[in-house]
């Protein structure tokens, strides 16, 4: 009886303690649901659940003659959802099936794989149930049309599980020209350079957001949990691809010729200030040129004889001289404090203000401007702070220095010899482009303009802002200063002896500038040191009566250049560009207006969106005989006001085949062939007339093809 009341006490007991228990596991869940239940909803959404960015297509840069100059392709990531529901029902009989076609389907679109191994990757991803798994990454937009109509993809996402991941490549079409300018665009935006850093919020647009969860070790996107990016805008620059061009080519052409180290050549339109071409290349360690540096915008450098407009300006508009007045160049040579300085060519005497700047004379600049400021240096400090000489330039484009460095009087450094040197060009670092501010200041009437990249932003064609030239000085100097530095800017060209006469005098256009060939402290090695290093300068304008564009070149040579005078080296560049410019855009005959409806038929090749968005734009008629299936692409002809949109060639060609892309315009023929994996090289501009790479051969991905445009 004890041993039965001992073992029903224990039971009771352990009933008891059981029930406590299980009050208490009650009680927490009660408490953790009610108390802390958001807190730790919260952390399995952060373990399971997250936004990822999707970015916005960014907008396109183009030049003010409506060439691409940068633009994005979309490429696409493509994944697989081995877990999805249509593609395991029946017991993956919809997966089975098709294994054996899409398998071969993909070894015959990228040629990587055999249809063997496609299969055995399909079938181990499928029993493994991964449910975000990467089977192709950047596949080209042809490529992506490609895949959707193959076998179990066709069927859509929940039913094959494919899942297309888009995103953007940034291309340049012209590869080198105004690359450094243009810039690069970059996934880490801080990285960026040039026009793609400085309007980055604007080409980028707003990025959207993703849902994914996270399920069976992979992150899948929740449908319907999206907010769509909105598109970047399209910014139309000041550059004109004809100028930007022939600036490129002459500039390369001389630094090749003189084994120069870096140059750069910058072309402003004179009334507006407008930059239509600034090239920048420097010498790479294989001795190629690329455009490394933004050599115009950024580096600042002593300027030479370029800045003896300056002094010239200063003396004028204060009325110590006038460019009739003597000065004795002491036979080219003088010291100014114990330091000597002396013309590249002694022996000149007494002289006008005229010739000694016509002959570039450091020994008579040096003289005036210490007999006149010496004694009151804060008054030529203020001409260089009127000339803005002392400032950034206000070039909408971010550069990483372009600082100029302009002693004050009031600075410990300014010494007795400083006035002496900066009149001819020394104890100062400016940019070319600071200079070609005054220069275009001068042959604007004394207006100087802000130089400016960006004329206009547009979103879906339609112009949103307009950037309107900005007067930063209304008024650099006296109508009479101004009127007698034009003369002396004209006589360095027209007059026997001046020093760009030998170069450029033999115009059939009128053209005014000043050479400049200083000595560089090169490598940080001083000014006499073994072989002196020069930089070569030439800043003018023309036509020297009506000017039209003024062209800064500034060139820094190496000890193996042959050439080292601004005249022979930069006034050599300045001249090819003018030329061409000149007789492009300003020598043109006047043509009536008689204008009548042309009955010639029209062919041209482009996507079927565009074609029928500008026809509508237009509105004229048009007739599209392909069906719905046909592809993306459509040849038209156009007669009479009258369009029929046809079957193209292009949407038939297969992969690693050359493309026809003749009668296409720049972009659908970039946009094509880069997708098929060709590298592209663009000549001229208006729509592809012949292409280096015969269409429908095979080619190797990478492979360059030349299309030639007109």
């Amino acid at each position: 009886m004890e041993i039965k009341k001992d073992i029903l006490w224990r039971v009771y007991l352990c009933f008891l303690i059981m029930i406590i228990i299980g009050i208490l596991i009650l009680g927490k869940v009660i408490y953790i649901q009610t108390v802390e239940g958001k807190y730790w909803k919260s952390m399995d959404d952060s373990l399971h659940l997250k936004y990822v960015p999707i970015n916005a297509e960014r907008g396109s840069i183009y030049s003010e003659d409506g060439n691409i100059l940068s633009t994005s392709i979309p490429v696409f990531d493509i994944y697989v959802d081995f877990g999805a529901g249509g593609l395991r029902e029946k017991n993956g009989k919809r997966f089975k099936d098709n294994i054996d076609s899409l398998s071969y389907s993909l070894s015959n679109l990228f040629h990587d794989k055999t249809l063997e191994e496609y299969k055995n990757e399909l079938e181990v991803a499928y029993k493994n149930i991964d449910r975000y798994y990467l089977l192709k990454r950047k596949i080209s937009f042809d490529e992506y049309q490609q895949l959707r109509n193959f076998p179990l993809v066709r069927m859509g996402r929940n039913k094959s599980g494919f899942i297309f991941d888009a995103r953007d490549k940034r291309i340049n079409p012209y590869i080198l020209l105004a690359n450094r300018t243009i810039g690069l665009s970059r996934e880490d935006s801080s990285k960026n350079v040039g026009l793609e850093k400085s309007y980055d919020s604007v080409l980028r647009g707003t990025t959207g957001q993703r849902l994914m969860r996270y399920t069976a070790g992979a992150y899948m996107p929740v449908d319907g949990a999206e907010i769509d990016p909105e598109n970047g805008k399209d910014i139309i620059t000041t550059l004109d691809t004809y100028i930007q061009d022939v600036a490129e080519n002459a500039l390369m052409k001389m630094l090749v010729k003189n084994i120069s180290q870096h140059g750069t050549a910058i072309v402003m339109e004179t009334a507006t200030g407008k930059i239509k071409a600034i090239a920048n290349l420097g010498m790479q360690p294989d001795s190629s040129y690329v455009e490394d540096l933004n050599y115009g915008i950024a580096k600042s450098t002593e300027p030479g004889s370029i800045f003896k407009l300056v002094t010239l300006l200063s003396l004028l508009d204060d009325k110590y001289v006038t460019i009739d007045s003597k000065v004795d160049c002491e036979g080219g040579s003088k010291y100014f404090s114990g330091l000597r300085i002396k013309d590249s060519h002694l022996g000149a005497g007494v002289i006008t203000v005229k010739d000694a700047f016509l002959r570039s004379s450091n020994v008579a600049f040096a003289k005036l401007a210490t007999q006149y400021y010496q004694d009151q240096p804060m008054k030529w400090w203020q001409h260089i702070d009127h000339f803005r000489l002392n400032k950034m330039t206000g070039v909408d484009i971010v550069a990483s220095s372009g600082k100029p460095t302009i002693k004050n009087p009031q600075n410990k450094n300014w010494e007795k010899t400083t006035i002496p040197f900066m009149a001819h060009g020394y104890e100062e670092l400016v940019t070319p482009l600071h200079m070609l501010m005054l220069y275009n200041a001068v042959a604007n009437n004394g207006k100087m303009m802000r130089p400016y990249l960006v004329s206009s932003i547009k979103e879906y064609g339609v112009e949103v802002k307009k950037i309107n030239p900005e007067v930063l000085v209304e008024k650099i100097c006296s109508d009479e200063a101004l009127a007698q530095a034009k003369e002396c800017l004209k006589a360095v060209v027209d007059s026997v002896h001046g020093t760009a006469h030998k170069i450029v005098f033999d115009s059939t256009y009128a053209i005014a500038g000043k050479t400049g060939t200083a000595v560089t402290a090169n490598d940080n090695n001083g000014y006499n040191k073994g072989n002196k290093i020069y930089q070569a300068s030439f800043i003018g304008y023309f036509p020297a009566e009506k000017p039209k564009y003024t062209v800064a070149v500034v060139i820094q040579n190496t000890r193996k250049s042959k050439l080292i005078y601004g005249a022979d080296v930069s006034g050599t560049v300045f001249k090819e560009i003018s030329d061409k410019i000149y007789s492009h855009y300003l020598s043109k005959p006047e043509h009536k207006n008689n204008f009548q409806r042309d009955s010639a038929e029209y062919s041209y090749v482009g996507m079927k969106s565009d074609v029928a968005t500008i026809f509508s734009r237009l509105k004229i008629n048009y007739r599209d005989s392909v069906s719905a299936s046909g592809g993306v692409w459509r040849s038209v002809s156009y007669r009479n006001n009258s369009a029929e949109l046809k079957n193209s060639p292009q949407a038939s060609v297969l992969n690693y085949v050359v493309p026809d892309v003749k009668g296409m315009g720049l972009k659908d023929a970039v946009y094509l062939l880069e997708n098929k994996g060709l590298q592209t090289i663009v000549s001229g501009k208006g729509r592809v007339v012949t292409q280096s790479l015969t269409a429908g051969m095979n080619f190797k991905k990478g492979q360059k093809i030349i299309i030639m445009l007109n």
